[in-house]
């Protein structure tokens, strides 16, 4: 027998090897015929399982959040049925599921078009129809092998190869078409729905190497309601809208170029907004208790070899030739972390310099492969706004939890209300005892807690040296960003030989916390751009008016007014261009420059500017001065408009 505990904690005792369906079917046909999936404590399984343990059950209708991965799944194997009914002969290789959809890998001579979904959706429609049900088979390793093997399926061949020898071959059928699948899988075909939509081709190398054979990747996605794809299609369509690579050309903002790839060429404008980014983390840090530092960009690969660093993080990390006349070879730095304890041990350090904050605006390089690069948002040279608080073991929840108020109010100030934070506690891989981990990762708790915001786990996710908070950000149309951490590190300072006298005159270990607020400024900057859809808010716009002439009467007048708002610290340029002011308008829009003040001959008879404002149609007329002080009041950033409110 086996014991079932039911949700609601009612425990029954069951025939050992019954099947979920078959308990299913004893409580209700209605939940039978509704349910789709089961969980045994917590891990999904095919309903038609049996079940051979003591173990909590749950029923998984169809509507069940948990079940969005196994449409996505079984979608998959349909997609994979049709591509293969159309085409006889094309290959499957591997169609797992990803964020939002599911992708799968075929080989054929001919590589797929977005011109060919019509005729794969509609063949999937039919499959769907069918509603054939998904078994269970499990073969032996040679039979599956001269099975696929028959049947021409080289790559299944392979896949069945790479399978450990303690593992099960299961094979899933959907009527006569099956495929190699750990599963698990709905009840039938029919579960997955009409709510998927094919959306792109690309090319992949079979097991992602460029010596193997190409294959073309169809992505699609899937939902469980039409309803919710439709939000996610508009989602999409929205955010190409916002795409910052797009925004950043329009507003000229950066570019980037082949001989650099992966590396940003900031404009003018771009490094406006940068700057400011930049300094409005200075002014909060160095509110905070931080003092700024700076470490080299080159540093003996020795010293990352004795971090750890080196045997984690080697294929991102670019380090120099080894020259004959210079035994050493040197790192271009990946990260910031050991440059900040060699600035901590230049000196002797007592338990009174604790907390001791160090901050840098450390530019960073990270070998990510050529095909991961996107824009702003994944680059190979970038800026961390990254500090290490140095601090005592009795600090570190009253430290982590100071930390975690300070990045919570930044992305307020920049229009993230809605922050998810996220608890990573021990990876597999790591260095430090048991006994090291169980310290930091109670303290980290402590805070975390205290702060009596909401989060989630995010189970085996620490870095390699300690836990750490991850800050999640909602941006306008939903999407979720990972942006700042705090981690706690009771592994490094060690390795590296830092230490500080404590109160009883004994050399102690500090405890070191990894703070990033952006994370990468680089990043940042590009998920403000969509977050905004350009239209920053003053304080943030990198030009953020300009006066514009109706006619040449008004340049004098127009020049007044530029040099008035200069004085004033406004970043505003002058537009006297003999072209239409509807022209001007259009072009000034596109670039989305938040305000206009526009100027004629009436205007500079009368002293005053007709203000349109980006996105309005309205103009409104008041005199230069009241129009500049507006702008004045309108261009103090937050944090500075609080000190001047509290003073």
């Amino acid at each position: 027998m086996v014991a079932l505990t039911f949700p609601d904690g009612a425990r029954r005792d069951y025939p050992q090897g019954i099947t979920g369906l078959e308990v299913a079917k004893g409580i209700s046909p209605s939940l039978a015929k509704r349910t789709v999936a089961m969980a045994l404590d917590g891990v999904l399984a095919d309903l038609a399982d049996r079940i051979e343990r003591d173990a909590r059950i749950e029923f998984v209708a169809r509507e069940d959040p948990r079940a969005l991965e196994l449409i996505r799944h079984d979608a998959a194997h349909v997609m994979a049925e049709a591509v293969q009914a159309l085409w006889p002969g094309t290959q499957v290789t591997i169609g797992p599921v990803i964020e939002n959809g599911f992708y799968y890998d075929f080989f054929r001579n001919e590589p797929f078009t977005p011109e060919d979904f019509p005729a794969i959706e509609k063949k999937m429609r039919e499959i769907i129809a069918r509603d054939r049900p998904f078994t269970k088979e499990a073969w032996s390793r040679e039979e599956a092998k001269r099975v696929f093997r028959d049947r021409g399926e080289l790559f299944k061949v392979e896949l069945v190869d790479a399978i450990p020898e303690d593992q099960e071959i299961k094979i899933y059928r959907q009527g006569e078409w099956f495929d190699l699948c750990r599963g698990p899988h709905m009840t039938s075909t029919g579960k997955v729905g009409d709510a998927f939509k094919l959306m792109k081709v690309a090319g992949a190398y079979w097991r992602g190497d460029s010596r193997n054979p190409m294959l073309t990747r169809i992505y699609a996605t899937a939902w469980a309601k039409p309803a919710e794809l439709d939000a996610y299609l508009k989602q999409l369509e929205e955010a190409e809208k916002r795409d910052h690579r797009r925004l950043g050309r329009e507003m000229d903002l950066f570019h980037f170029q082949e001989e650099a790839p992966g590396s940003v060429f900031w404009h003018a404008k771009g490094w406006t907004l940068f700057q400011a980014l930049e300094s409005y983390i200075r002014r909060r840090q160095t509110a905070a208790g931080y003092v700024e530092v700076n470490s080299p960009q080159l540093m003996d690969s020795e010293l990352w070899v004795t971090s750890g660093h080196m045997e984690k993080y080697h294929d991102m990390m670019f380090l120099t030739e080894q020259r004959e006349e210079e035994e050493r070879r040197y790192v271009v730095k990946p990260m910031n972390c050991p440059g900040h304890v060699q600035i901590f041990k230049n000196g002797l350090k007592s338990y009174r310099d604790l907390p001791l904050k160090v901050a840098e605006f450390g530019k960073v390089h990270r070998f990510e492969p050529s095909g991961a690069l996107h824009g702003l948002m994944r680059v190979r040279a970038f800026t961390q706004d990254d500090a290490h608080a140095f601090i005592t073991e009795e600090q570190i929840a009253r430290e982590c939890l100071a930390m975690n108020d300070l990045i919570l109010s930044i992305y307020e100030d920049f229009g993230f209300p809605d922050v998810v934070i996220k608890f990573s506690d021990r990876p597999e891989k790591r260095i430090g005892s048991d006994e090291v981990w169980d310290k930091a990762e109670a303290a980290l708790m402590s805070a975390l807690q205290a702060s009596g915001r909401p989060w989630t786990l995010n189970k085996g996710e620490g870095a390699f040296y300690g836990p750490k908070l991850e800050y999640v950000l909602r941006d306008a149309i939903g999407r979720d960003w990972q942006c700042g951490t705090v981690q706690v590190d009771l592994n490094l300072p060690g390795r590296l030989g830092a230490f500080y006298i404590d109160e009883h005159s004994n050399k102690v270990t500090p405890v070191m916390l990894h703070r990033a607020m952006f994370g990468s400024l680089e990043r940042f900057t590009g998920i403000l751009i969509e977050h905004y859809a350009g239209h920053f808010p003053l304080w943030l716009a990198p030009l953020q008016a300009v006066v514009a002439t109706i006619t040449s009467d008004a340049d004098d007048y127009a020049r007044e007014a530029l040099a008035a708002a200069q004085r004033l610290g406004l970043r505003v340029e002058a537009d006297l261009r003999n072209e239409k002011i509807n022209y001007k308008v259009r072009e000034h829009s596109l670039a989305k420059v938040p305000l206009l003040l526009v100027v004629g001959k009436k205007e500079a008879a009368e002293r005053t500017v007709s203000i349109r404002r980006l996105g309005s149609q309205q103009q409104q007329s008041m005199t230069l001065d009241a129009a500049l002080a507006l702008l004045a009041g309108e261009s103090v950033a937050p944090d500075v408009k609080r000190l001047a409110q509290a003073a």
